[in-house]
């Protein structure tokens, strides 16, 4: 064994190196890569479903399944009050439950501010036992949206949303 060299892996290049052709630039991983395309499905009325899909892109599935030609990866949207909370539980059951139809994937909730300010206590308590089972975005209230206006970026603190959506506004 020598002295004074790391042991471990090593890799070495033998040999001269070709140069890179120099037809075309290399295209960054980012512009390879091609955005995820999502169907909103809203778990109830008003749950905001077209405002999302205004905004991040993706098919607005209203309340209904995506059908064949609809994007067949889903994110479920749902408003952060009682009755909104209440119809994530049991939407989520049915993809455990392999009830949903056939090649569908949830991938993840939705959650959408039911008016501005913090959550009462009870209704956080709630969306902390959601995230325990199921990856959730939240997106605050956003009083533009409310008198329709949907220009603009995405609100902050929705980065990973637009990350995951592929929203490059």
């Amino acid at each position: 064994m020598r002295t004074g060299m790391r042991e471990g892996p090593e890799i070495w290049i033998r040999g001269p190196v070709a140069a890179p052709e120099a037809a075309a630039p290399p295209e960054s991983a980012h512009a390879q890569a091609t955005a995820r395309r999502f169907s909103w499905v809203g778990l109830h009325g008003g749950a905001g479903v077209s405002t999302l899909a205004a905004v991040y892109g993706g098919h607005d599935g209203g309340r209904a399944w995506p059908g064949p030609a609809g994007p067949r990866s889903m994110l479920l949207v749902a408003r952060t009050h009682a009755a909104g909370l209440d119809a994530v539980v049991p939407a989520t059951e049915v993809f455990r439950r392999q009830e949903a139809p056939q090649g569908l994937d949830l991938d993840a909730v939705v959650l959408v501010a039911d008016a501005p300010g913090r959550l009462p206590r009870p209704l956080a308590h709630r969306i902390r036992l959601i995230e325990s089972v199921i990856d959730v975005y939240r997106v605050p209230w956003v009083p533009e949206w409310r008198l329709g206006d949907l220009s603009g970026r995405p609100p902050r603190g929705t980065e990973s949303l637009a990350r995951l959506t592929g929203a490059t506004r």
